[in-house]
């Protein structure tokens, strides 16, 4: 029942409150971004969606307008070279992420779910699908995340999306977001460069 119906009534109800309440600091963040450096306030990336569907995510800019686009953070030779000063800041804190509760709102993302991949990932997509990880709608945060963030290497991250997904409950979603709070606030697992997994 929950994953048919009450996981999606959450995000819609959890997504729409937050954006009323942060929508101050979405003025700010703007307005920051803007200041800080040269070209758009949100960036947009092509992503894998739910049953491996495409779609772009959204995302405040933290990098420079002439960062390679399509090429995971980890991958950059010098990541450092191309992030911005407020992007550093954004990025350690995870408020780069916030336009991606208006996914959430929208139905091509969930609050909770494996973090979605770049389109070109293949690999990474094609190891998703035999865990079933791609059946689930990717997240704003997952199991993943809360378990080690970018010091995971890569199939321990797609072991943890295959454990959410197998086993996708309310009790499940409620730990997630509430350790993404302590993740969040002491910055536990955050390597720039690293496997962040993505490059803005």
């Amino acid at each position: 029942m929950y994953r048919k119906f009450g996981k999606r009534t959450w995000d819609i109800i959890l997504s729409g409150l937050a954006i009323v309440l942060l929508s101050p600091l979405f003025g700010v963040l703007c307005l920051w971004i803007k200041l800080d450096s040269r070209g758009p306030v949100m960036f947009r990336q092509r992503r894998i969606g739910v049953h491996r569907t495409t779609f772009d995510i959204l995302k405040f800019r933290t990098m420079r307008i002439d960062a390679p686009h399509d090429v995971p953070t980890h991958l950059l030779s010098d990541p450092e070279r191309w992030i911005t000063r407020a992007g550093r800041i954004l990025r350690k804190t995870s408020l780069d992420e916030l336009p991606q509760l208006f996914q959430i709102f929208t139905g091509k993302m969930s609050l909770v779910g494996p973090r979605p991949a770049l389109w070109n990932e293949t690999d990474l997509v094609r190891e998703r699908e035999k865990v079933g990880a791609n059946d689930v709608l990717p997240g704003l945060t997952g199991l993943a995340q809360v378990s080690g963030r970018d010091e995971l290497p890569r199939a321990e991250k797609v072991r943890y999306d295959g454990i959410y997904a197998q086993n996708l409950s309310f009790k499940l979603d409620i730990s997630c977001l509430y350790r993404t709070v302590a993740v969040v606030f002491t910055h536990k697992g955050f390597s720039e460069g690293k496997q962040r997994g993505d490059n803005v």
